[in-house]
């Protein structure tokens, strides 16, 4: 275990370094297995991870020491259940704070949770709660964040991107992380307040396509929708032919046109 000068109260104040992991949420949750308590705020970062996950067990795909494969290990148990999403929120907006400190435009979010440049993906984060009866006993935060990498492979080189691929040159991978956890913690400190309202408008500022028309599909059928909001469960809403309908994770996608 590495102690490390960070510029945050605990997150990233104990760091672990791996060369090569499976995935660092695995490698995270093996270790709040073990009888000793871990510290909030415990992060695991790897080289390459060579079995990371996305949404719903999509693959996550990354070159080896060239981008951010990080999970953060937290204890929201102040957090109501029903208000679970905000902690993806919170995550979110840190990531693409930090990331923005880097970039000549903003960083959006696609709802619930992919980082987005210029309708690219930047990367994407997996939260994985776990519950003890209604509280949130502690959470591990997957980062997965092209950095450094500077070409995808197959049907990834039109939809990705990477700080590179926009910069046209490389940037330290512990200085990003660094940016992150100051942001994290910012806002993680913000849902510790109860700051639900602040947090609530921030994301809606960075939601990609947020009160704009723009196409999506579901079950093969293609439309035009504006998204609307979010719900407190992190549920979509949106306008279709003056219409609205809530969405649950995973039941639309986004057609993204250049």
């Amino acid at each position: 275990m590495q102690n490390n000068t960070f510029s945050t109260l605990f997150v990233g104040q104990n760091f672990i370094k791996l060369k090569e992991v499976d995935s660092t949420n695995n490698y995270l949750k093996k270790l709040t297995s073990n009888s000793e308590p871990l510290p909030e705020g415990t992060v695991i970062m790897a080289d390459h991870q060579f079995a990371g996950r996305g949404q719903q067990e999509s693959v996550w795909q990354t070159e080896p020491g060239k981008n951010i494969s990080a999970s953060i290990y937290l204890k929201p148990s102040f957090l109501p259940l029903k208000k679970q999403f905000y902690l993806n929120m919170a995550v979110s907006l840190g990531v693409s704070e930090a990331l923005s400190d880097f970039l000549p435009h903003p960083v959006m979010v696609k709802w619930p949770n992919d980082i987005y440049y210029n309708k690219k993906k930047l990367g994407g984060i997996l939260i994985e709660n776990t519950l003890t009866g209604s509280t949130i006993k502690s959470a591990v935060i997957g980062i997965g964040l092209n950095i450094n990498q500077q070409n995808f492979t197959g049907h990834l080189g039109a939809k990705a991107t990477s700080l590179f691929q926009i910069l046209h040159k490389e940037a330290d991978l512990e200085f990003v992380m660094t940016k992150i956890f100051v942001y994290m913690e910012k806002y993680y400190l913000n849902l510790k307040s109860g700051k639900y309202e602040f947090l609530h408008q921030q994301y809606l500022k960075c939601l990609l396509n947020y009160n704009l028309s723009a196409g999506y599909r579901q079950n093969g059928r293609v439309f035009e929708g504006i998204i609307r909001g979010v719900e407190d469960n992190g549920l979509l809403n949106m306008e279709i032919d003056g219409n609205l309908f809530t969405f649950n994770f995973k039941e639309i996608e986004y057609i993204h046109t250049n």
